[in-house]
């Protein structure tokens, strides 16, 4: 746990699912409707310094989510991401991975989905 982390530092009442490793909210700047954060409860920086445990525990909840996402409000597809590095966007330095809720007509031409992050690169 880190003093200055605000992901070590939230409050229980914000989490929407969780187990033994990581812990799930909505996020507070949200791309989408359900756009949701999976986290570990250890303070870990990337994906890659995470334990095997801990990777799999963020599988199980990325499922758990989609189910809860599904039923509450029916996107038509998903992205899931994760931002590694200050070079790739990563602002906030824990792991956390996005659960993406998409709807038809969100954008104008989804192709190419998160090839979109460098937008020359998006189309093929």
């Amino acid at each position: 746990m880190k003093k200055d982390c605000i992901f070590c530092n939230l409050e229980d009442k914000e989490i929407i699912a969780k187990n033994q490793y990581c812990y799930a909210i909505f996020d507070k700047f949200p791309v989408s409707k359900g756009h949701t954060l999976i986290i570990p409860f250890r303070h870990v920086e990337t994906f890659f310094d995470a334990s095997k445990e801990e990777k799999f525990a963020i599988i199980e909840l990325i499922d758990e989510i989609k189910e809860i996402l599904d039923r509450r409000y029916s996107p038509d597809g998903y992205n899931i991401g994760v931002n590694v590095g200050k070079a790739a966007g990563q602002t906030i330095m824990h792991l956390h991975i996005h659960v993406i809720p998409r709807y038809k007509g969100d954008v104008e031409d989804p192709t190419g989905g998160v090839r979109g992050v460098i937008p020359d690169k998006k189309i093929y």
